[in-house]
């Protein structure tokens, strides 16, 4: 059995999250940014389907990108390098969560809900959330859309349009955050993709370890804007 959160109730230790399955450590309570942020400093985060109750979750383990270790391969280095394309940053939140939102092949539904989608619309309002954008062509074909609290960002999820739109955008955003100091990219869940990445598993402990010490540093709280040298970019022909 899980607790049941009513009101402002905290969230029960993380230790005491179920193996099976994996993580699933409370039910209730709700989607506000105060209680959002409490859960992301604890490294809980909500996920839940169409129909289902909030449910909060803290997997063992956990997948955690450091930036300095993040894997680019030889067509995406190539592609970087091409200045056909443009990153914008926090321009179209509700749009990239809206393309996140949409079903994927082999999945019936989403659990980027509705109310999902209002919750984090109010983290970004709030300076917390936000989106990195690939455009081409004045049109939006990529992207992602996370947390970030003091040194950590917390990725939620990414979209893409066209080959390679979200590891565009995911480039740019931990080449970004390497040059800012954050200290990790926490992906949630273990999978072959993040793993191609250069994400990796870590026991919840040395993860909440991390967390500790970078949610507690000065963060960028508000609009980001990314700097514009980080990658040589050429004219494609």
């Amino acid at each position: 059995m899980i607790p049941w959160l009513v009101g402002t109730a905290p969230f029960p230790p993380v230790d005491t999250a179920l193996r099976e399955p994996d993580g699933l450590l409370a039910a209730g309570g709700e989607l506000s940014v105060d209680r959002l942020l409490d859960a992301y400093r604890h490294g809980i985060f909500p996920w839940f389907g169409p129909g289902e109750p909030i449910l909060w979750w803290s997997p063992d383990p956990r997948m955690v990108l450091l930036p300095e270790q993040f894997k680019i391969s030889r067509s995406l280095a190539k592609r970087l390098k091409r200045s056909d394309y443009e990153i914008r940053v926090d321009t179209a939140f509700a749009e990239v969560m809206r393309a996140c939102a949409q079903p994927r092949e082999g999945q019936a539904g989403t659990w980027i809900v509705p109310a999902m989608q209002a919750a984090y619309g109010r983290l970004h309002a709030a300076g917390y959330a936000h989106s990195v954008e690939t455009w081409l062509d004045g049109k939006l074909v990529g992207g992602l859309y996370g947390v970030a609290l003091g040194q950590a960002f917390f990725g939620e999820s990414m979209f893409t349009r066209m080959t390679d739109g979200s590891k565009l955008a995911l480039a740019h955003l931990v080449r970004q955050l390497q040059r800012w100091g954050f200290g990790l990219i926490d992906c949630q869940m273990v999978t072959a993709h993040l793993t191609s990445l250069g994400a990796r598993p870590v026991p919840r402990s040395e993860f909440q370890a991390r967390l500790n010490i970078l949610s507690a540093q000065p963060g960028r709280i508000g609009q980001w804007d990314f700097d514009h040298d980080l990658f040589a970019r050429t004219a494609h022909p």
